[in-house]
């Protein structure tokens, strides 16, 4: 377990590089300093129990995370953005214009969604859910883990106890096993 003073050394050993580093991705100071500091802020508290051979490797990871999540968060902001000004009509002043009141329920939407769509729709997840209810405790487990909680397969062959073979084999006897029980009540997804 690194002391206080170990993790403090390192992250000063490694605050003038990791900035450059973030620097360097992002081209924006602030923006790197910011995620600089959320790595720092990450591996003190999730990572401090460590052992302090393991921290610089685990904050690198950290760091190039915070980087990758910056361009998404970046690249989603653009992209509502510019889909929101597009929206306005021209000529008006975009003080009192709201997008959300220029959107209609788009066919296929839960908004757009009929009371007899809707209730065809509960009555398969009712099926779905009874069909996965009747599967074997292990194949139940993996396909929950996997495609409900959105576990990769490592993750999931850590939670289950078991190799990463397994889960993969637990998966498809699942996913078959629910395919053939949802054909047979008519239902096709």
């Amino acid at each position: 377990m690194a002391s206080p003073k170990e993790l403090s050394d390192l992250l000063a050993d490694v605050e003038r590089r990791a900035f450059k580093q973030a620097v360097y991705a992002v081209r924006n100071d602030e923006s790197a300093l910011d995620i600089v500091q959320d790595a720092m802020m990450k591996l003190a508290e999730k990572y401090g129990d460590r052992p302090a051979e393991e921290l610089p490797l685990l904050f690198q990871r950290i760091l190039q995370n915070a980087i990758r999540d910056w361009f998404r968060r970046t690249k989603v902001r653009s992209f509502w953005t510019t889909l929101f000004s597009n929206m306005a009509p021209a000529g008006e002043a975009g003080d009192d214009f709201d997008p959300l009141e220029t959107l209609e329920a788009q066919d296929g939407s839960k908004a757009a969604e009929s009371a007899a769509d809707e209730v065809s729709r509960a009555q398969i997840m009712g099926a779905i859910e009874k069909e996965v209810e009747k599967l074997p405790a292990r194949q139940r487990e993996a396909f929950m883990l996997r495609y409900w909680e959105e576990m990769d397969v490592a993750e999931t062959a850590s939670v289950m106890g078991c190799s990463e073979g397994s889960v993969k084999t637990h998966c498809s006897r699942a996913t078959h096993a629910l395919a053939i029980a949802l054909k047979a009540k008519g239902i096709s997804l």
